[in-house]
């Protein structure tokens, strides 16, 4: 469909939200190119992994098994993410530039580019998409910008309850954090590609820290000996076990912005990773939940008949029993996997967007252009999949971008339950469970990780509202 609009107004005008875009656009390119410098060592060494594992799969498949983990998986998505947005970023700004200094003419636009440009229109959405490009870029780069890992129990003697915008003083050890994967004897072509691979993979899991650090709360030197007071112990460690020989730089100071657990983990970088598990699940979730409504809304509409009748009928059944305890009754009968999680979640959550579907299929069918359709002989795929899905596509939008922020509610109850993601892994759910007990004296633990899942649905439910009026004819100006 296509609508002929006439942009006769000033550029000041007819771009009167492009600065503050331009600007957020900007400072996003500043931020991931200021990333890039400062982590270029560790993306050189993630896209270098990428080659030598793609080497030695096709050598050595056998030998690549054993030395692959699933972990190695985040530092290339973020390398890749690291240099693809600032491209986009780039390409947006210039598309903007050349609009601002391109004089207005009279041209055609379709429908879809009308509702972007009503969306647009919409400030807090606008805003609200931005929290989320920010919490999602967080989540992609989590291997580059935690300051610590999230797994490390480091000396919680002295790093345990530490509160937010601690400092911590640490000794440098010359012993290195040990390796995962022993380096392999041999001269063979095969060996050394899994060397390289196995020192890159240390290389990235020791990215923050290399040495092994010991948290202290003071220290001072006796002879050829420094004496060192972890909580009510005090112990004495060999000047020669550390890495500076220099008195004066033998401890450094390390800064918990968020404080941190009952373990001593840093609650910033579990925030962070926890994260990527929360915003992935509430995507993926979504994505399969929606494709899997439109598909049987669709079909049933269409067809009709005892199909429609067997699909609703089912629908029903599954709507009138309460999703949770199907949630429980799955998790409790085949475990509690990150996988188990998603599916569970999606395959209890397609029906009301079947239903929207098929109420849109059911109206839509008798119109001139499917009738059309038919009389031209078109399959029943094709019209399906050309002309009904297409224009089904408005409520589905706007359901998609409100059950993301229900979804990753969900989670994190579960979560919150010991029903979701299990520790050590982090989720925003089970980091709120573990500091639950100690909210008075160390509210810390689960007040931010409850801050980021109220800033994410509320942001999704902005953006939710913010489609839906792009979306409807009568709110566009």
């Amino acid at each position: 469909m296509k609508i002929k609009k006439d942009f006769g107004s000033t550029p000041s005008t007819r771009n009167g939200k492009q600065p503050a875009k331009n600007l957020f656009v900007i400072a996003a390119l500043v931020v991931f190119l200021t990333i890039l410098i400062n982590r270029l060592d560790l993306v050189l060494i993630s896209f270098r992994s990428i080659f030598t594992s793609l080497m030695l799969f096709v050598a050595a498949p056998e030998a690549f098994k054993e030395i692959f983990t699933s972990d190695i998986i985040e530092f290339w998505i973020g390398a890749l993410y690291l240099l693809v947005v600032p491209v986009i970023l780039l390409m947006i700004l210039k598309k903007s530039f050349r609009k601002r200094s391109t004089p207005p003419v009279e041209k055609e636009r379709s429908l879809s580019s009308l509702s972007l440009r009503a969306f647009m229109k919409q400030s807090i959405a606008l805003y609200a998409s931005a929290v989320i490009f920010i919490l999602y870029s967080a989540a992609f780069l989590a291997p580059f910008i935690a300051p610590f890992s999230p797994y490390d129990q480091q000396d919680f003697l002295v790093t345990a309850y530490q509160p937010p915008f601690s400092r911590v003083d640490a000794l440098i050890l010359k012993q290195s954090k040990t390796l995962t994967i022993p380096i392999q004897q041999g001269n063979t072509p095969e060996i050394h590609l899994a060397n390289n691979l196995i020192s890159d993979f240390q290389a990235l899991k020791t990215r923050n820290e290399p040495h092994a650090l010991r948290f202290i709360n003071e220290y001072h030197l006796e002879g050829d000996s420094i004496v060192y007071r972890q909580g009510i112990r005090t112990k004495k460690m060999p000047f020669a076990e550390l890495a500076s020989s220099e008195g004066d730089k033998l401890a450094i100071t390390r800064t918990f912005i968020l404080g941190t657990d009952q373990y001593g983990r840093d609650i910033l970088s579990r925030v962070i990773y926890g994260s990527k598990i929360s915003l992935s699940i509430g995507f993926l979730v979504v994505l399969i939940s929606v494709t899997l409504g439109t598909v049987i809304g669709v079909t049933s509409g269409y067809f009709g008949g005892w199909i429609d009748a067997v699909m609703m009928r089912l629908v029903d059944v599954l709507i009138a029993f309460p999703a949770l305890f199907l949630i429980l009754i799955i998790i409790a009968t085949f475990g509690n996997s990150i996988y188990l999680i998603v599916i569970t979640l999606s395959f209890t959550g397609w029906m009301g967007v079947a239903r929207i579907v098929r109420s849109q299929v059911l109206s839509l069918k008798e119109q001139e252009f499917i009738l059309a359709a038919k009389s031209l002989g078109l399959s029943n795929l094709r019209i399906i999949f050309r002309h009904l899905a297409p224009n089904t596509m408005t409520p589905v939008i706007i359901a998609a971008t409100l059950r993301i922020g229900s979804i990753i509610l969900t989670e994190a109850g579960l979560s919150f339950l010991g029903l979701g993601v299990q520790p050590p892994t982090p989720s925003w759910g089970n980091i709120i469970n573990e500091g639950r007990d100690s909210l008075l004296n160390y509210w810390w633990i689960s007040t931010f990780p409850g801050i980021a899942i109220l800033t994410t649905v509320v942001c999704f439910n902005l953006i939710g509202d913010g489609v839906r009026d792009a979306l409807d004819p009568r709110m566009r100006g």
